[in-house]
Order: C-alpha cells, then structure tokens, then sequence
C-alpha cells in the first residue's frame, strides 16, 4: 500500500447527542463520515465508531488525528490526539475549507447553536447559546413526536405552510404551549409547523446575531440544517441564499480533521493516533468530587484495565498534572473561548 498516497486524518467530534468520526485527505476530501447518537455514553460511542472504521481501513492511514466538541479530552486520550480544538474553530475550519469564502456560518446542533462571523478565512466574531433549548435539534425532535411526525418530513410540511402562524419562540416552554393553543384553535398543522420554524430563526437571530452584521455567502450547518423548513425560514428573515454542505451534520469532526492536517505537518509528520485496536480495550470513565479546598471540583478519571490514563476537571491542576501523559496531551487544548458574545 501507497501510505501516502492513501494519508487520512481522523476526525472525532464527540456531543451531547451526537458523535462524529470524519477521514479526510490531505487535500481536504471527505472519504468517511459517520454520525452516531451519542445516547449519554460518549465513551462507548468513540469506540463504536472506531469500530466501524477498521473495518474499512488501516492502522497506517491515519497520519494525524484531531477531536472536537464537548467530550473533546475524553475522545483525545483515548484514540490518541495530535490536536484538540474548541467547536467555533473546527466548525469555522471546516466551513471555510468546504465552501470558500463564507462570511457567516449558522450553526445549530442537538442542544446548542453558534453564530461565527469570518473575513477572509478568519473568526471575527462569534456568539453561542448553550442554556436555551429553543430552536436546538432535541427541542425539534420533541415536537416532532408529540405530533407524531418523523422528524425528516418535519420540514417538508413548514415549505408547504401557505399562511405561517405567530408562535412565541423564545422559549422552549411557550413555544410548545403556543403550538397547542394553535392547534386547538383549528390552524393546519403545515401553518403551526412554519410558525414554529420562523419563531426558531427569529430567536436565533435575536439571541445570538444582535449587534453583528450577516452577510453572504452564509452556510448552515449541525444537524437541524437538514430541515429545509429552518433553511427557508432562514432565507426569509436574512433574505440572502442559505447554503447547506453536504457534510452539515460532521462539520465539526470535519474541521479537527482538517487542523490535524496541519498540526502532523508542523511537528514533523509524527502522530499520536493509538490505531483501531482501542475499540477493543476495556477503558471505564469515573468521577468524583475534590473536597481539598472549597472548589468541589468534580474530577473525572479514565482508565484501561487498571492504568489510569487521565483526569481531568480540577481548576487547580491537582489531579490533572499528577499524570504526566495527560498533561503533555492537554498542551494541545485550545481554550474554550467566552468571548465575544
């Protein structure tokens, strides 16, 4: 085998409801992408997908390996990262490398959205809702089976609303109980869908676009963008064309794949990947609560049979730099950013 011919790197994107494992080629191609439900065990997810990837590849195609998403360190240590990247990076590496030139990326996935401004190729600006569910994937998904709807026609039914009903948005709460109220007041269920999409959009924007400029050429991404019904809705109130990539649902692991590229490059062409064989170690993820100091940090462990891999959680660094390994693999953290917002 041409190992550089056939050069991929990994792409984990670990989330509260999905997991995505993404190869890309140097040129930035997608060759894999896979979207698992999460399912509250991110651990057992990784290895899942770890799983389904040796079954098409080797171990010496995977030239560099870069993880995403809430569940980023946990992902890290165990398939062995070269780089480990905040979510506004990834997605806007991703989106950037996938449709060049965009200026402004909507993302919304299972329970958070984002908001990032770029100017030629770099962050400008950025905003992210993590508390309010409105508008979120779980929050659709809800409605969807209360009104027993499959979630993929969800959309369909809102494009085909001839007069979109009022609904209260800003919260997840009102928005179902408008919905109801509708419903009982006899609106068709096409028009109570389409309000509900519009009220999503117009609190996104409210949220999370006050004080920014929106500007073209504008892609929607996470896994809501394949709801044409929010897509529409989108283009409604920005009144510009809103672009959805092909691979909107993995952008994430799309974009630590792309940063691992380039991090292997830097360091001279050597990986930190562990190989496909993980998927058969036995890890278990523990945690428990530092009483050394008023903090109450909640430390969460990792091990491999009986060897502890990592902890992590301490704002102190008691436990975290009590492991040597760990401590060399969290140098490649980027910081979650809180600002702007």
């Amino acid at each position: 085998m041409d190992t550089a011919k056939d050069a991929l790197f990994l792409g984990v994107d670990v989330g509260s409801v999905s997991t995505n494992l993404v190869l890309v080629d140097k040129e930035g191609q997608v060759h894999e992408a896979l979207y698992l439900r999460t399912q509250g065990r991110p651990l057992e997810t990784v290895l899942k997908g770890m799983k389904k990837l040796a079954e098409l590849y080797q171990n010496d195609q995977i030239q560099g390996v870069g993880t995403t998403g809430s569940a980023r360190n946990l992902a890290a240590i165990v398939v062995g990262a070269d780089v480990i990247k905040n979510e506004i990076t990834a997605h806007a590496v991703a989106a950037s490398t996938l449709v060049p030139g965009v200026r402004t990326i909507l993302e919304i996935g299972g329970q958070d959205s984002k908001l990032i401004i770029m100017k030629d190729g770099v962050v400008t600006d950025f905003s992210m809702n993590t508390v309010c569910a409105a508008g979120t994937g779980s929050f659709l998904d809800q409605q969807a089976s209360r009104l027993q709807i499959p979630i993929e026609d969800f959309g369909k039914l809102a494009v085909d609303a001839k007069h979109p009903v009022r609904i209260a948005g800003r919260c997840s709460v009102f928005a179902e109980s408008d919905m109801i109220h509708k419903q009982q007041m006899g609106h068709s269920l096409e028009d109570i869908i389409g309000g509900l999409c519009e009220a999503l959009v117009r609190n996104f924007l409210n949220n999370l676009g006050k004080g920014k400029k929106i500007e073209p050429p504008i892609v929607f991404q996470g896994g809501v963008a394949a709801n044409i019904g929010m897509c529409k809705a989108f283009e409604k109130e920005l009144g510009h064309v809103v672009k959805v990539p092909k691979y909107h649902k993995v952008m994430g692991a799309v974009g630590a794949a792309l940063l691992a590229s380039e991090a292997v490059v830097q360091r001279g062409g050597n990986s930190n990947f562990k190989g496909f064989t993980v998927a058969e170690q036995p890890f278990r993820a523990h945690s428990w609560e530092c009483s050394d100091c008023p903090n109450l940090c909640e430390i969460i462990e990792l091990k491999e049979s009986e060897s502890i891999l990592a902890r992590w959680g301490d704002r102190c660094g008691k436990w975290t730099n009590s492991l040597p390994a760990f401590s060399e693999v969290s140098k490649s953290v980027e910081v979650e950013a809180t600002t702007p917002s």
